[in-house]
């Protein structure tokens, strides 16, 4: 069975035992956590939402939090004498898919 799912505004296609990294979530490792915003079932036969599935959702557990390769921005304007270079790491969390309730 495979699912589309938006998890914080993000589109992801899963199904059963699959890992997978979203943006931070406010979860302790080990939790339990729920997502209701299906957009779209796949069972044999395809089930698509407008805009959602109702009924539908998805159990996952809580793996871990990680945080992604650092990203550089560097600017520069040529004979300006402008430089600036900041950074930052994205910062995920991973979640295993348990099950899909159709």
């Amino acid at each position: 069975m495979i699912a589309i799912v938006n998890i914080q505004g993000q589109q992801f296609k899963v199904k059963s035992g699959q890992k997978v990294y979203v943006h931070h979530l406010d979860n302790k490792e080990g939790d339990k956590v729920t997502f209701d915003d299906v957009l779209l079932v796949e069972n044999g036969s395809i089930q698509i939402g407008t805009p959602k599935l109702e009924g539908v959702s998805i159990s996952a557990t809580v793996l871990g939090h990680a945080k992604g390769d650092k990203v550089i921005v560097y600017k520069k304007k040529r004979r300006k004498g402008l430089e600036k270079k900041n950074g930052h790491r994205q910062s995920f969390t991973q979640i295993s898919i348990d099950s899909i309730n159709a």
